[in-house]
């Protein structure tokens, strides 16, 4: 049986000693491929634009602990909505988390979160604790950005829960937001 193992492990040796030598000469070139539409996600030169927006709200138990803001324009449907709060501001510059967004009281945990429809995105606060309880700090003037990311994004690796990243890959300014009414 060792010798049927030897056998085979020189046949291996020998079989792999031939793969070895210098590239051989190209081959033909191949015919042309058809041609993309002109825009299309991928194609050269193409910038795809998310569309953005700010907002402020309050929190109020007469508002549900909710607020609704209405798009300016319907979504495409197979858009994708992504949502951050303002966190904080480090050496002047602002830190934003991505929502939904849990902070754990004594009391039990809160959580600012979102849904959205084509005409509209709602924020709100839930979780086990009361929100009447809440300093203000946690309820009012509150700043989200939401970026509405288009349906025919090239298909890339991304977190998006890294608000940098998004707007870098998407060519996103600080200038480019604009602001939402929050709908009464």
């Amino acid at each position: 049986m060792n010798k049927i193992l030897t056998i085979f492990a020189l046949i291996g040796l020998v079989a792999f000693q031939a793969c070895e030598g210098p590239e051989g000469p190209a081959g033909p070139q191949g015919d042309q491929g058809i041609q993309g539409t002109p825009g299309a996600p991928g194609a050269p030169g193409v910038n795809i634009v998310g569309i953005t927006y700010q907002a402020t709200v309050d929190f109020t138990e007469e508002g549900g602990w909710g607020v609704a803001l209405d798009f300016p324009e319907e979504l495409v449907e197979s858009d994708v909505v992504l949502a951050y709060i303002l966190w904080d501001v480090i050496d002047e510059k602002p830190l934003w988390r991505a929502i939904p967004q849990t902070i754990f009281f004594n009391e039990g945990p809160l959580v600012y979160n979102f849904d959205f429809t084509q005409s509209f995105i709602r924020l709100y606060l839930e979780g086990n604790i009361d929100p009447a309880s809440l300093d203000d700090v946690w309820t009012k003037g509150q700043v989200f950005r939401i970026v509405v990311v288009p349906s025919d994004f090239p298909d890339s690796r991304i977190d998006f829960t890294n608000y940098e990243a998004v707007t870098k890959m998407l060519g996103i300014k600080d200038s480019d937001f604009t602001d939402l009414e929050v709908r009464k």
